[in-house]
């Protein structure tokens, strides 16, 4: 019986004094903060297609390592990457195509591999030999925004575009219908930036806009699309 509580005894303060293996726990990894670019500044006409860019370096709140992804596209949805370059500083040139519109943006990527949102989306125009005129960026949405869903038989188109040449004028042709892609011009050679149309319910609509400028530059924008309840 003696012998029986010694061990019990010997056992209890085995488990008592026993170490923690488990050890502080680490933290969560985040991811780094979203680059802000700054670098040619947004609708920027480059002088040189060789352009220099740059953003403000991203935190990251575990310390790690950031490498940074830009990319550069042709049309403003990316779907078909120009130039595409990884970093670990905050600038890099890129050899780009003359008299071109071009659009960027960049994120930041940890060490551990967990990446920021891509940056805001800047445009600039590399300059030509001899060009007189430069076409105007592809429209922008504002809304609907894309995929939504309308409860209402009414809605307005609207859109956003620039041109660096600052004294152009510019005009929109507007299509619009449920098929993809539109073929109904809906408006043409308007200088409002806002269309009104009517809607069916249970419908899907696709409609994009082309920016014509007055010396005869015209971009065509993407379709975008929407549906009815």
């Amino acid at each position: 019986m003696k012998k029986f509580i010694s061990l019990t005894i010997i056992g209890l303060l085995f488990a008592a004094c026993g170490s923690d293996d488990s050890g502080p726990t680490e933290p969560a990894n985040e991811a780094p903060t979203v680059p802000a670019l700054k670098l040619p500044v947004d609708n920027k006409l480059c002088v040189d297609n060789t352009v220099s860019f740059q953003w403000d370096l991203s935190t990251d709140s575990n310390q790690d390592a950031i490498t940074y992804q830009i990319q550069v596209a042709k049309e403003n949805t990316f779907a078909q990457i120009a130039k595409s370059s990884e970093v670990t500083t905050n600038t890099t040139s890129i050899a780009l195509e003359k008299n071109t519109a071009y659009y960027w943006r960049v994120k930041a990527t940890d060490s551990k591999g967990l990446a920021s949102t891509y940056s805001a989306t800047f445009k600039l125009y590399t300059s030509g030999d001899a060009v007189v005129n430069h076409l105007p960026f592809s429209p922008e949405l504002i809304q609907p925004t894309i995929n939504s869903v309308l409860n209402t038989t009414t809605a307005i188109l609207k859109w956003n575009a620039t041109d660096v040449d600052a004294t152009d004028v510019l005009t929109y042709d507007v299509y619009f219908g449920t098929t993809n892609p539109p073929t109904a011009k809906v408006a043409e050679n308007t200088s409002s930036t806002s269309f009104d149309v009517t809607l069916s319910t249970s419908k899907e609509y696709f409609w994009k806009v082309v920016v014509k400028d007055n010396k005869g530059g015209e971009t065509i924008g993407q379709i975008w699309k929407f549906k009815t309840n």
